[in-house]
């Protein structure tokens, strides 16, 4: 990967800006872009253009600095630029490179696919010019979005609710996804063993005891990260995005919760496990663990169940969610002040919550991103952020 030459800080505006800021992205071979290099001054950003411009594609990148596959869930393959849509070529490498400033502190971030002559793909990163693990970066910058999938969060089944709630916990705990990865492979091969009627108690006993250890830590993160955003949630103040109780459905995080500590954790779901093979070879698959369990959000106004409220009711609970989050994030206790990443979500929302959602936004210590098709959405930001049009691959700052 190709490092980026480093230029001198653009001057910053007397105007108030987050601590944690993208001053700097340049992307190289990334979606629609062959080659982009934004330079930023620090505060909140505004990106604007017509449907498939480039807009999403942006703040993807920027979410792929976090664990995991970021906002669109892509693998590292599937996001590098194509030439044609109906002739693509082959798919080769990519990378991503930041400049990040945190309470004036600068470092330069990148990530990227390399891909050999023999078409092997490995995925790199490098902190200010050091090769590094790609979970690395996730301890130094930790990334919030929102986009138009989750809508349907709460009126979704369990497992939708389960993947929104495990991103917000991965952004609390970077080792979240390397540990519910140890658990579900752990799981299938489980799965695997039911499927063929083969219960073998040493084998069993074996899988089991992998499950229930990351399955005790993935409890203890969930109960973590539950405290701190329903601290959050109760010290916003208060405005149009309603205020939530939030619960986890699980008898292990429910333990979790109750200050159990791991090796107590550990163990009830290795029980749990073992009691249950009768019941999961008849089901040909796990009924008991934390793959099971569910996020319960109430609106506390209304003392009504996400899922029956309105869908603009549902909308603003889930900004609400996200916006408490990024403030968990910023507290005492973390101090990561994340990068937000809020994909068409002003669109929808009338007046009062526009412009409530950006007064919100302002006095967060992370950089917020917004997108949306028409400039005129973002009015009312004023110069609490860097206006931005995407067109052609090319972004233009407005005036």
């Amino acid at each position: 990967m190709n490092a980026l030459s480093v230029h001198a800080p653009v001057v910053m505006p007397a105007l108030a800006r987050p601590r944690t800021a993208l001053t700097r992205i340049a992307l190289e071979s990334f979606r629609s872009y062959q080659s982009l290099d934004l330079r930023l001054d620090g505060r909140h950003v505004c990106l604007s253009g017509q449907n498939g411009a480039g807009k999403t594609n942006l703040i993807e990148a920027i979410s792929l600095l976090a664990p995991g596959r970021g906002l669109r869930s892509a693998t590292l393959q599937e996001v590098a630029r194509q030439t044609h849509a109906d002739n693509p070529a082959p798919r080769n490498g990519w990378a991503i490179h930041v400049r990040l400033d945190q309470d004036s502190y600068e470092r330069r971030l990148s990530i990227g696919l390399d891909v050999d002559a023999e078409g092997r793909a490995s995925r790199l990163a490098q902190i200010d010019g050091e090769s590094v693990g790609a979970s690395a970066i996730g301890e130094i910058v930790r990334v919030v979005w929102l986009t138009p999938s989750m809508d349907g969060v709460f009126s979704g089944g369990a497992s939708e609710r389960r993947r929104f709630y495990d991103r917000l916990v991965l952004s609390h705990a970077p080792d979240h996804g390397k540990v519910s990865t140890a658990y579900e492979k752990a799981m299938r091969e489980r799965n695997l063993l039911l499927e063929r009627g083969r219960t073998d108690p040493a084998w069993m006993d074996a899988l089991e005891a992998r499950m229930a250890e990351a399955g005790a830590l993935i409890a203890a993160n969930r109960a973590r990260t539950l405290t701190r955003l329903q601290t959050a949630v109760d010290t916003r103040p208060d405005s149009p995005f309603p205020k939530a109780d939030l619960a986890l459905h699980g008898e292990l995080e429910q333990a979790a919760l109750n200050a159990e500590p791991h090796p107590a954790l550990r163990d009830q779901l290795a029980v749990a496990l073992k009691a249950s093979r009768p019941q999961d070879l008849r089901a040909v698959r796990t009924l008991v663990g934390p793959h099971r369990s569910d996020l319960r959000v109430m609106h506390r106004a209304k003392q009504m169940p996400a899922e029956d409220c309105s869908t603009g009711e549902q909308k603003a609970l889930l900004v609400g969610l996200v916006l408490a989050n990024a403030r968990a994030l910023s507290g005492d206790n973390i101090g990561a002040n994340p990068l937000l990443l809020l994909d068409e979500a002003v669109a929808h929302l009338d007046p009062v919550r526009r412009e409530a959602l950006y007064s919100e936004l302002t006095p967060l210590g992370g950089q917020a991103w917004l997108t949306g098709a028409d400039p005129s959405l973002f009015q009312d930001f004023g110069d609490r952020a860097q206006h931005i049009e995407i067109k052609d691959g090319i972004a233009r700052i407005r005036p």
